[in-house]
Order: structure tokens, then C-alpha cells, then sequence
């Protein structure tokens, strides 16, 4: 992600002043989600919306042109198997 300038900042709520901040550095929505300490769900909608008001640009992880929900569930499950051989 890419964000927008402190200008077009102002009137933004705090949580996606926030999200800018963070992603003045591409971050995944995982990443932002970790660092600010919320749930993937919420940063992903919070990240939507900059998107929608062009404040970020979102760009898909190389090696995958439109990944599918499939993708994403599968990815979970294997991240929370290897977590819980820790």
C-alpha cells in the first residue's frame, strides 16, 4: 500500500490517519493489522475504505493476479498449523 499526503489527511478518522502513517512503507494489511493492534477484519475494511477514498493504493503480492478466498482461507490454515507446532 501506498498512502496520501498529510493534507489530504485532515477530517480522516484517527484510525486511518493511522494507516497512512504506517504504510508511508508498502505493508501488508497483516502487518497493519499487527502493528495497530486490531483485527485482520478491521484493517482490511479500514484499508478498503482509503482505498475507495484514494488515500492508499492496494497492490496484490507478486505471483498473483486476483487471488480468490480459497487462497486466502488456505493461507490462514496453513499459518495457524504452523503456529500451533511452536
Amino acid at each position: 500500500m501506498n498512502t496520501a499526503n498529510a493534507e489530504q489527511l485532515r477530517g480522516q478518522l484517527p484510525e486511518h490517519q493511522r494507516i497512512c502513517h504506517l504504510c508511508r512503507d508498502i505493508k501488508s494489511v497483516a502487518e497493519v493489522s499487527a502493528l495497530l493492534a486490531i483485527p485482520i477484519g478491521v484493517a482490511r475494511i479500514l484499508v478498503c475504505d482509503l482505498a475507495e477514498a484514494g488515500l492508499v493504493a492496494i497492490h496484490q503480492p507478486a505471483g498473483s493476479e486476483s487471488p480468490g478466498p480459497q487462497t486466502d482461507v488456505s493461507l490462514i490454515e496453513r499459518v495457524l498449523s504452523g503456529l500451533r507446532k511452536l
